[in-house]
């Protein structure tokens, strides 16, 4: 982020590949997220009594089996006199007349799946979207470039990247959530689909492994299957001219589904050809990462936010950078001075420690919540949402004796600066989601088209963030042109120099 002003509290929960920054998009912010653990845990108590009244209707069906069969293992096998038993060839009409009717077309089975669905529906819409799942796997994604993680890692729920030819822990989760093969065919599909055949490639090769590890067998909660995820794999390695392999996972293919037309089509095709072309071999390194239209720095950004300032000895070596108890010539801030850490100097930026308590911060997101609604960016006189920018928003105004208000009137001490509307915006409130990020860009309008323009008010000088909460790994705001970035994480140690 470049020549930074409107106040920001940026609030961010996740792993995240951040340079700062309702539709109800659920990928896009993490405390959506937490909510959609409550909703899937009334979905499992649906589906214990679900499970519990298909289990009650199971053992009926089963206690009628064992009458049925003990009686043609013991009765109907037996003396010719049982045939004649008047009471034995009535019990037999009657079972084959009506109690096998009431088993075979019971609805107790349709009435149990009836329940279920309606409770299901009842959650229908606190219930992610399909741009929620194709969102949080473009979530996946980015994370995995942003950071160089290796799929394979991810997919046996580790985040590493190669570092000098070893495989390198970026974050250590005290959770490890394994993918499975029809985790990495969502994955993988939602690139292919965008024709990023660079990221299909890499989540579909683990997809059909795991799916061959399990024999291909189908589960139903699952949305793919082995054959589709050779399928697409084998369209997606034709794509980045890699023939050879794209017909022996299609000859793959066709044995499972040998009467597929299309499949046997493609490997004519590939087979021409192969004739007429020799057979590329290409690795997943050898692949080439799908440009970005609208960022340039996207190399530096990234780099930035893996380092996270720790490898920039320009903030440490520098010796006009220092630390200092810093009022600003404010009386109020006389006996309990802020802790400032200046990092650079041009661009002006500086850290001050323990700016927020911790029951500020719990005021502050207990106050947003109910506004948050999907970040938007200025396109031209309006605005739009944009998948640069993933995170939920809202704005909050002060009183004097609010929180918000009291840290207004704290930035106006530390600063020098009227931050009261007009002439500061209001406080915004950001939450990151999977992945969540906002990509390079000016917090000063660069073009007399900007909204901000129309707030009559001149244009931005300078941006305040508040972090209101760490992450577990990653997210850092990085500043392209200065060429170093302040990771959320910030240090806990203190020096003062003399």
């Amino acid at each position: 982020m470049m020549d930074p002003t409107c106040v920001y509290l940026s609030w961010s929960l996740l792993a995240v590949a951040v340079i700062p920054g309702s539709l109800g998009e659920m990928y896009t912010s993490l405390l959506n997220v937490k909510q959609a653990i409550s909703v899937e845990q009334k979905l499992i108590d649906y589906l214990r009594i679900y499970i519990d009244h298909e289990s009650e209707r199971l053992e009926d069906i089963k206690r009628f089996y064992d009458k049925v069969s003990d009686l043609h293992t013991e009765l109907y096998k037996g003396p010719a006199a049982a045939m004649a038993n008047p009471l034995a060839a009535f019990t037999l009409i009657k079972r084959l007349h009506s109690e096998w009717q009431n088993v075979v077309n019971s609805n107790e089975a349709l009435e149990n799946s009836q329940a279920l669905r309606s409770s299901y529906k009842a959650e229908e819409d606190d219930l992610p979207t399909l741009e929620d799942l194709q969102g949080a796997a473009k979530g996946l994604m980015r994370l995995q470039d942003v950071y160089a993680l290796q799929v394979a890692s991810l997919v046996r729920g580790r985040f590493q990247r190669v570092t000098d030819g070893r495989p390198t822990d970026v974050y250590l989760s005290t959770v490890s959530v394994p993918l499975s093969g029809d985790d990495c065919f969502l994955v993988g599909k939602v690139a292919y689909e965008q024709e990023d055949y660079y990221h299909s490639v890499q989540w579909l090769e683990e997809s059909v492994r795991l799916f061959r590890g399990t024999g291909g067998e189908w589960s139903p909660e699952n949305e793919g299957t082995l054959e589709d995820a050779l399928d697409h794999l084998a369209f997606s390695h034709f794509k980045t001219g890699n023939v050879s392999y794209a017909l022996s996972l299609s000859q793959e293919l066709l044995h499972h589904d040998p009467m597929n037309g299309r499949v046997l089509q493609n490997i004519e095709k590939y087979e021409k050809l192969l004739v007429s072309s020799p057979p590329i071999s290409m690795i997943v390194d050898g692949l080439k990462r799908p440009t970005s239209n609208h960022l340039r720095t996207r190399d530096t950004y990234e780099r930035l936010c893996q380092t996270q300032g720790s490898k920039q000895p320009m903030q440490f070596k520098n010796p006009k950078l220092f630390c200092d108890y810093f009022t600003n010539g404010n009386p109020q801030l006389l006996l309990l001075p802020v802790r400032r850490e200046v990092l650079s100097l041009q661009p002006y930026v500086v850290v001050y420690h323990n700016f927020i308590t911790d029951t500020e911060a719990e005021d502050i997101k207990r106050t947003s919540h109910p506004g948050l609604k999907r970040s938007v960016v200025a396109a031209g006189e309006k605005q739009a949402t944009a998948e640069y920018r993933i995170s939920k928003s809202a704005w909050l105004k002060g009183s004097a004796h609010s929180t918000v208000g009291k840290l207004d009137h704290k930035i106006s001490m530390l600063t020098g600066l009227n931050v009261k509307h007009p002439y500061g915006e209001y406080l915004q409130v950001v939450n990151y989601g999977i992945g969540g990020h906002y990509e390079p860009h000016f917090d000063h309008a660069t073009s007399p088209s900007s909204p901000v323009f129309k707030l009559k008010t001149g244009n931005r000088v300078a941006t305040f963030m508040i972090y209101l909460s760490s992450v577990e790994a990653g997210g850092s705001t990085a500043f392209i042109y200065a060429n170093f970035s302040v990771p959320f994480l910030l240090c806990s140690s203190w020096q003062q120099q003399p």
